[in-house]
C-alpha cells in the first residue's frame, strides 16, 4: 500500500540552529500517527513543512505517490492536507456553519444580479458533515463562542472534512479539555480512521495518543529518535525514547 504521504530526509535550517535534521516518516491511509517529543524537539517545525508554513532546507516531501512543493498554506489546503492548530483558526462572533465555510462561503444571486450569502444551503451541508461524523451540536446558528471546548474542535474537523481533507493534522487535540469533551475528540479521531482518512497527532497526553494510533514517531532534538507500532510498545518505553534514556 502506498503512504498518502511520506517526508525524506526532511531538514530545516534558521541560520546555525537545526530544527529538524534529516527526518523520514511515512502517513498510511486510514492510519492514525502520533508524534511525540519533548518541546523544542521539531514536531511543529516538521508539521509546518508538510502544512506549507516553512520550506524545507532539504529532503522531499512525497504526497499521494508524487514529489510536491507545498510553497505555502493554500498549496497544502488544495492538495487536501488540513492541519488544525490548537487555537482552531474559529471565528467566535460566526455560528457553526459559517465557520464551516469560512472563507469559502457560498453565494447566491438576489434578484438576479447581487451576490449574497447562502445561508440554507450552508447550513444544510454543515448539517450533512456532523451527521457523517456523528457530532451533535445543538443549533448550527449558535455562535461559536457559545460552544464548549470539544464542541469547537468538532467544529474545526468538520470543517477539514468537508473540504475533502486527504490528511490531517492536530496539533494538541485534547490539550485543554476536560476528560468527557477529549473521549468526545478521541472519538472523532476514531471515526476519521474508520472512514480511511489519515491523520497526525502531536500530543503530550500519552494516555489519548496510545488510545488511537496505530504507530508513534518521537522526536528529539530534531531527529526522529524512534518508531514503534503501539501494540509493540508501552508508555514507559516511549518516554524513554523522548527523553533519551533510550536508543532506538
Amino acid at each position: 500500500m502506498e503512504p498518502v504521504l511520506e517526508v525524506r530526509n526532511l531538514t530545516k535550517r534558521f541560520g546555525g540552529l537545526t530544527a529538524v535534521d534529516n527526518v523520514s516518516m511515512q502517513v498510511y491511509p486510514g492510519e492514525v500517527v502520533g508524534l511525540l517529543g519533548d518541546n523544542g524537539a521539531g514536531k511543529s517545525t516538521l508539521i509546518k513543512m508538510v502544512s506549507g508554513v516553512y520550506s524545507p532546507t532539504d529532503g522531499q516531501i512525497m504526497y499521494q505517490g508524487e514529489e510536491v512543493a507545498i510553497h505555502n498554506p493554500m498549496d497544502a489546503l488544495k492538495m487536501g492536507i488540513e492541519t488544525i492548530y490548537q487555537d482552531l483558526a474559529l471565528a467566535e462572533n460566526l455560528n457553526v456553519y459559517s465557520n464551516i465555510f469560512l472563507g469559502r462561503e457560498k453565494l447566491k444571486k438576489f434578484l438576479g444580479i447581487i451576490d449574497v450569502l447562502d445561508h440554507e444551503y450552508m447550513l444544510e451541508e454543515a448539517k450533512g458533515v456532523l451527521h457523517r461524523l456523528d457530532i451533535e451540536i445543538p443549533s448550527l446558528r449558535n455562535k461559536i463562542a457559545m460552544l464548549s471546548g470539544g464542541q469547537r474542535q468538532a467544529v474545526a474537523i468538520s470543517r477539514s472534512i468537508y473540504w475533502d481533507a486527504k490528511l490531517l493534522i492536530m496539533d494538541e487535540p485534547t490539550a485543554a479539555l476536560g476528560v468527557a469533551e477529549q473521549k468526545k475528540v478521541l472519538d472523532l479521531v476514531r471515526t476519521l480512521k474508520s472512514q480511511n482518512v489519515p491523520v497526525i497527532i502531536i500530543s503530550h497526553q500519552m494516555h489519548d495518543v496510545f488510545s488511537v494510533a496505530d504507530r508513534l514517531i518521537v522526536m528529539r532534538r530534531g531527529k526522529k529518535a524512534g518508531e514503534r507500532l503501539v501494540k509493540d510498545t508501552n508508555p514507559d518505553e516511549i518516554v524513554g525514547l523522548i527523553v533519551g534514556s533510550i536508543e532506538s
